[in-house]
């Protein structure tokens, strides 16, 4: 095996050369993780993390909110407090009810809860699309990377192989040589 062959291994060229007609128009992505792949640095950005530090107060308090909105916990409150608004205003109160049926004021304060809830939720929502998109991009590249390294290997495994097949081949040449030598000799 020839040393400086497998140690004079061009990994850039080689990633190049086996994306094939993408690695002319490779996207961002995908030439940082030629770059990365080819200076042997982990793909170590987490999508979490990136999220997470870019995140706003709103954005965190927008998560938050959703969360919780959409809790069994909320639900049960909600539920609680229905049936005390209802109760307080029907049973309790009788006629110097504050909101008796048909619970107008209720009615108004579930349609402004209602006004404000959903453009949160949305924003939450929004969010965690834009942590998918990058959880997919990292998912890709992590993918393309490995593929490539995989790729690499195979390369290096056959340019090994081919170098000990001539290897070997050449001190069959030199044996059958020494034979012929030897022949000639007797």
């Amino acid at each position: 095996m020839t040393e400086s062959r497998v140690h004079a291994f061009d990994f850039r060229a080689s990633a190049l050369r086996l994306l094939g007609p993408m690695g002319a128009g490779l996207n961002a992505v995908s030439r940082r993780v030629v770059e990365l792949a080819s200076s042997r640095q982990a793909i170590n950005r987490s999508p979490e993390q990136v999220v997470a530090a870019s995140s706003t107060f709103g954005q965190r308090a927008a998560d938050q909110v959703a969360h919780f909105g959409g809790s069994w916990i909320f639900i049960g409150l909600f539920a609680l407090f229905l049936t005390g608004w209802v109760a307080l205003n029907s049973a309790f109160l009788g006629k110097a009810a504050l909101d008796p049926y048909p619970y107008i004021f209720l009615n108004l304060i579930l349609s402004m809860l209602a006004a404000i809830q959903a453009p949160i939720i949305m924003m939450s929502q929004n969010r965690l699309a834009q942590s998918d998109r990058l959880m997919a991009n990292h998912d890709y590249a992590v993918n393309l990377k490995a593929e490539i390294e995989i790729m690499a290997l195979h390369e290096k495994l056959d340019a090994m192989r081919t170098d000990e097949l001539h290897a070997q081949l050449q001190r069959q040449q030199a044996f059958i040589e020494e034979l012929l030598v030897l022949q000639r000799k007797a």
